[in-house]
């Protein structure tokens, strides 16, 4: 049986992860230097070791309620097609494995209307949304699919 382990954090209320081989590092989020002209989801740079990553508040970019801001709030630095991005989570709860079985794809209607969401994980009552990375960075204009693979 196949699995994929994948890194979950939250939103809201609600739960979301990646797969871990796109996941770099998960710092505590401290700001980030803003820079003018930007989308309202881009909450500015910052220098880690040395390199300029741009940084994404995700619930945002997501159009989802944003949370009480609180020191709980975590970076994740994803990198997809060699290029790296830091998203604002609101917490990193676990790594865990899916069993493949249990990851549902979106139906149509869904993925015309976010198609950054790969697929649903089940794990018994609970439901996890998973973010496809590179359509991510892709929505954003920091890859272009044809490129990513």
């Amino acid at each position: 049986m196949s699995q994929e382990q994948v890194v979950v954090f939250s939103l809201g209320k609600e739960e979301y992860a990646v797969d871990i081989s796109q996941v770099r590092e998960i710092i505590r989020y401290q700001g980030a230097t803003r820079i003018p002209n930007v989308p309202e989801y881009v909450e500015g740079i910052v220098n880690l070791r040395g390199k300029i990553i741009t940084v994404v508040d995700l619930a945002k970019k997501m159009g989802l309620a944003c949370a009480e801001q609180s020191e709980n709030r975590r970076a994740l630095l994803l990198e997809a097609s060699g290029k790296d991005l830091a998203v604002i989570v609101d917490a990193v709860s676990e790594v865990r494995w899916l069993e493949e079985a249990n990851i549902e794809s979106v139906t149509s209607e869904v993925e015309m209307l976010n198609d950054v969401i790969l697929g649903i994980g089940k794990d018994g009552e609970r439901l996890i949304i998973l973010l496809d990375v590179e359509r991510l960075f892709a929505s954003m204009g920091l890859v272009r699919l044809q490129d990513a693979g």
